[in-house]
């Protein structure tokens, strides 16, 4: 299966580059209300994913904190503490489906690293339950069929 059909595309995702500061990556959490977010270079290759325990671990090692310093802290210097490994637009699902266990998203990149999109969790869900529908076999939480 065609794994671009579940991709979300780049236009429609808040992500941040690795240039900006640790202040502008915190505006954009707040605003937008999301925990985790893609990060990107200048060419739009995927860097890895800024996650608020990122930027928290950051604060803390910082000792004391204050908010003019962090104008000047860029992303590529916070260390993340968790990998969101991408996949090639070209993987099969089931490299997807195995990426999706460990993380909410799985950034997807072409041919030359650079980011296009990612697949959410719950479109991965929504699909293998499709196929248990189509299997005819029982969705935890609906009703079978045969009954």
């Amino acid at each position: 299966m065609n794994i671009a059909f579940f991709l979300l595309p780049k236009n429609e995702l808040v992500f941040v580059y690795d240039h900006w500061t640790m202040r502008q990556a915190m505006e954009k959490m707040e605003y937008h209300r999301y925990t985790t977010f893609p990060i990107l270079n200048k060419e739009g290759k995927y860097v890895g994913s800024l996650s608020e325990g990122d930027l928290l671990w950051k604060l803390k090692s910082m000792c004391r904190v204050d908010f003019n310093e962090i104008q000047g802290v860029m992303l590529k210097d916070v260390p993340l503490h968790r990998s969101y490994e991408p996949v090639l637009v070209s993987s099969e699902m089931e490299e997807i489906i195995n990426s999706s266990l460990n993380q909410n998203f799985v950034p997807v990149t072409d041919d030359s690293g650079v980011f296009i999109g990612l697949i959410r969790r719950r479109e991965i869900i929504d699909y293998l339950a499709g196929s248990f529908r189509e299997r005819n076999l029982s969705v935890p939480g609906e009703q079978s069929k045969t009954t």
